[in-house]
């Protein structure tokens, strides 16, 4: 059975993006395939953070993935930091791939842009070390989105200079495309992200939340009229009614703005109610989680041994054909 590999930063809980760009494809792998999916707080702490709040955050998502229809009977539930093999296949990894290479990568600039003074060794060593989380477990499929396409080939690279070196042993990873890998952000530009305020919706945000944080989309006048535009708040509306299959409502709407008469308050009333609608059995959900911490417990610890017992099992593999043991 191919296996698969998945981690979601805890940058605290997860919103639409996460939900579409990444645990919709996990739903869809965990009956088919061998599944792990982790929450990556070693990641996570590569930017500025809140030590204070991490152990609380990695909980929260760990809740938000039983809550989304994780099943951990089908799939196992990973904590990144509580599996020390990930560094230490890290490390070795690193010792065979140039730094060059991870200098140029997009996402490694993008990153060095955005926090200028925060620049460490671990944000430049990321790649590396996601390449490592996907290796450990032999994954052969990454359900995430296109973005993430970069980090992927130099999984791939470091596969393949491995296996030149000291024989076959790791797969090439590919992506699993999802059908919402790019969730539009609600500020107008760019995809939803934790880091950007005003972009995003929660996964357990309540109506009149949804509805205040859709409120400040921006939009154009609604009197331009034609095609619809392809970039901007406006797209990004009509992206999220497909998102949520709003087939007859994106139709209409459609009409409306190009014969010039779109109420966009009457667009974000209509997307608000789907959303909330969507979202509810995720929350009722979540909230027997929330009132069963010892199964939570259980669930984590379980997971967790069963995932050391994998990732011992590639490292005695690795240590032996790189002469380490």
């Amino acid at each position: 059975m191919k296996r698969v590999y998945s981690g979601i930063r805890a940058t605290g809980r997860l919103h639409l993006g996460n939900y579409f760009g990444a645990v919709k494809g996990m739903l869809a792998l965990q009956d088919k395939y061998d599944c792990i999916f982790s929450v990556v707080d070693m990641h996570t702490i590569t930017v500025p953070y809140d030590p204070s709040a991490l152990q609380s955050s990695v909980r929260e998502i760990i809740i938000d993935y039983l809550a989304a229809g994780l099943d951990p009977k089908k799939c196992h539930l990973e904590i990144q930091s509580k599996i020390p093999q990930h560094t230490e296949l890290a490390y070795l990894l690193s010792t065979i791939y140039p730094v060059s290479r991870l200098e140029d990568l997009p996402t490694y600039k993008e990153k060095r842009a955005q926090y200028p003074k925060y620049l460490n060794m671990g944000l430049l060593y990321y790649p590396v070390l996601m390449a490592a989380d996907v290796l450990l477990y032999k994954a052969e499929l990454v359900p995430v989105g296109i973005d993430q396409e970069p980090h992927l080939e130099v999984m791939r690279e470091i596969a393949r200079k491995f296996n030149s070196m000291f024989g076959q042993t790791f797969p090439e990873p590919v992506r699993f495309k999802t059908e919402g890998e790019h969730v539009p952000s609600l500020s107008g530009g760019g995809k939803m992200s934790k880091s950007v305020e005003g972009s995003y919706i929660n996964l357990t945000d309540d109506l009149e939340i949804i509805k205040k944080r859709l409120a400040r989309a921006p939009t154009d006048s609604g009197t331009i009229g034609g095609e619809l535009p392809k970039t901007g708040g406006t797209a990004n509306l009509f992206i999220l009614l497909r998102l949520f299959k709003m087939y007859k409502e994106y139709i209409k709407f459609e009409q409306d703005y190009k014969d010039k008469k779109i109420r966009y308050s009457e667009l974000k009333e209509v997307l608000s109610e789907t959303i909330y609608k969507e979202l509810k059995p995720f929350q009722e959900k979540r909230k027997e989680f929330l009132e069963n911490p010892k199964l939570v417990d259980s669930i984590i610890e379980e997971s967790l041994q069963k995932c050391l017992a994998m990732a011992e099992e590639t490292m005695r593999e690795v240590r032996g054909k790189m002469g380490l043991q």
